[in-house]
């Protein structure tokens, strides 16, 4: 969207006319609305009232300084200072432009008395502390502006102004309004999906509730072949299937890791017993219940992916929760360092 910025002038005025019409034209041709107190007409307000509205809606603020302090409010203070120490105080982006030499100036452009030489002094000091530019003539001082006020537009991006026709209407807010707020409650769902079983879950077994996983052992198998059983935890089940559903995996894919977790138990078993190899083929009747207390659990879900119609098998994902979950039964945790308490 194409933006304006509004930039406030601050200088005093008899003397710089010249230099400020530069100054304006240079600001027009970045297509910035310039603001000064010469542009606006009397209002009901007290003039200081008016300044500081006007500054406050500026995106970014100038001061010109050069032979005159200018005139003073009831505090000695001119009003070309207090503007200035406003934008300061408002935090507003500021660029100072001094002449390079006053004591070249005619002297119908300078301070007269040495009260008001004294301020003008103290003023370029307070804003030397800021960006600061020095020029000698109008349009040295044209061109110092337009470079600086592009400067200051890409490295301090403001609010800037634009077309009302090209604001959304009162629908289209309303809109706009109405799907941040549900993308808020969908996001605070998918957290609390992550974090929280689901409801009704508690007095299902589970964590370390014990399953027995029944098999048919050997190499061939027939389903009139002794049903044996492997005692386990349903997370250290669930430990050993997770990682194959990150994306997904299809149930055959999944009863072949609850079998190579029922065999590398008993292997291990068998090793130190001296035993040879072993194998085994989980039961159907297990490989039903593990998937049903698993996806009651809601850590499991079925996989929404399409797929060819040849493809009839069923596959399996972890939910939200069932990643939490994985992520805190298996990532490696960092071991305490020598001499931590």
């Amino acid at each position: 969207m194409n933006k304006r910025y509004q930039v406030f002038v601050s200088s005093t005025y008899e003397d710089l006319q010249e230099e400020r019409k530069e100054v304006m034209q240079a600001l027009l041709e970045l297509e910035c609305i310039p603001s000064g107190m010469e542009l606006f007409p009397a209002a009901n307000d007290d003039q200081w009232t008016l300044i500081k509205r006007v500054i406050d809606d500026c995106d970014y603020y100038l001061v010109i300084i050069a032979g005159r302090y200018g005139s003073v409010d009831l505090t000695g203070t001119s009003y070309t200072e207090r503007e200035y120490r406003y934008a300061l105080q408002q935090g507003k982006p500021i660029v100072a432009f001094l002449h390079k030499d006053p004591g070249e100036l005619v002297s119908k452009r300078c301070e007269e008395s040495e009260g008001g030489k004294k301020r003008l002094k103290e003023f370029r000091a307070l804003a030397e502390k800021k960006m600061v530019k020095y020029w000698k003539d109008p349009m040295e001082l044209g061109s110092m502006v337009g470079r600086s006020i592009n400067l200051l537009m890409r490295n301090c991006p403001a609010v800037g102004w634009v077309r009302a026709d090209l604001l959304p209407d009162q629908d289209a807010t309303s809109e706009i309004l109405r799907l941040r707020n549900r993308i808020a409650e969908l996001e605070d769902v998918l957290q609390s999906s992550r974090s929280y079983a689901p409801a009704g879950t508690e007095g299902l077994a589970q964590g370390d509730d014990q399953v027995l996983l029944e098999y048919h052992a050997g190499t061939t198998w027939s389903t009139d072949s002794p049903i044996e059983t492997s005692a386990s935890t349903w997370n250290q089940v669930f430990a050993a299937v997770a990682p194959k559903m990150i994306d997904e995996t299809s149930e055959c894919d999944l009863r072949k890791a609850i079998e190579y977790y029922v065999t590398d138990q008993k292997r291990a078993a068998k090793r130190r017993g001296g035993y040879e190899r072993f194998e085994c083929r989980l039961s159907d009747k297990c490989l039903g219940t593990v998937v049903v207390q698993l996806r009651a659990l809601g850590l499991i879900a079925k996989s929404d992916k399409k797929r060819s119609l040849k493809d009839s098998q069923t596959y399996w994902t972890l939910t939200p929760y069932g990643d939490s979950v994985m992520n805190k039964l298996r990532a490696l945790r960092r071991k305490p360092s020598a001499g931590s308490g």
